[in-house]
């Protein structure tokens, strides 16, 4: 990536590692936390960077929702035994697995003073931001990281990341009145090709007849792990996960974070189940 312009990490973002719950959770219930967490942090907590996995799902975009038999493809996954929901955040359709880390980075709107000028709340900062955490966890990896659209890729945007030329991982960005979500997948371990063809095959049964225009061509060939690009072994999700740890460890001060651990309300869990189901009838497909 461009070093000349990497957007400052923030300082003392709490961690909230939840990358070894036991499965079972819907994915949808992550989301939720996002929002909640989203919320608090627009009324006074603390930024935190929320880390996630998921043992089976599809995550789909609004405009994959809106596809002529996006239904139909969508019980078609969940018979077999996908959990299928709908993101309220931008991008397109992505799946997880045990092997796909999943980075929130939470933001609230205000601008520390150690920040630079340029703004914490610009659109395309915030992207930045979130490829400058994934450098520097991946930063002695000794994989060239590159930044921009990866043709054929699943979910592609100007800020894929890449590995010679092979997508490892896709952001989106949700924005709240008072703060903001920036949510990376981070493809560690496993076949990239055998996802990128899961998306492909979502796809052919979604889009028949649709104009090509309103969803991704997905090649099979366009992604691929970081195990698979840097020939990591077994682990590789759980080692990303720690450098993330890492990183954002390397910006925290012990006054602020316990600051920030002061200012923090978690949502109970009655909370995030009534913004899971709030967010499942919002975007419901199923």
């Amino acid at each position: 990536m461009d070093e000349q312009r990497q957007p400052y990490i923030p300082e003392n973002v709490l961690i909230l590692d939840r990358t070894n719950e036991p499965p079972g959770t819907e994915a949808l219930r992550s989301f939720a936390l996002d929002e909640l967490l989203c919320r608090r942090a627009g009324e006074g907590g603390p930024a935190v960077c929320h880390l996630w996995r998921h043992p089976r799902a599809l995550v789909l975009g609004l405009r994959d929702s809106r596809l002529p038999n996006a239904a139909a493809a969508a019980r078609r996954f969940a018979a077999e035994g996908f959990d299928v929901v709908v993101r309220n955040s931008g991008g397109a359709a992505v799946p997880l697995d045990d092997g796909v880390v999943n980075v929130s980075l939470i933001l609230p709107n205000r601008q520390p003073p150690s920040a630079p000028a340029a703004g914490s709340s610009g659109f395309r900062e915030d992207f930045e931001r979130m490829c400058a955490l994934i450098g520097a966890a991946l930063a002695g990896s000794g994989g060239a990281i590159r930044q921009g659209e990866i043709a054929g890729a699943y979910c592609p945007g100007e800020f894929d990341l890449s590995i010679g030329g092979r997508k490892f991982c896709g952001i989106a960005q949700r924005r709240q009145a008072k703060a903001r979500i920036v949510q990376a997948f981070v493809v560690a371990e496993g076949s990239g090709a055998k996802r990128a063809g899961l998306v492909r095959e979502f796809y052919r049964l979604a889009a028949q007849d649709a104009d090509p225009s309103r969803y991704p061509r997905v090649e099979e060939t366009s992604t691929a792990s970081l195990s698979e690009l840097l020939g990591i072994g077994q682990g590789a999700a759980a080692a990303f996960a720690q450098e993330v740890k890492r990183a954002l460890r390397s910006r925290q001060s012990e006054s602020g974070l316990a600051a920030a651990a002061a200012a923090l309300r978690m949502p109970s869990a009655d909370e995030v189940r009534a913004m899971a189901e709030q967010l499942r009838t919002r975007y419901a497909i199923l």
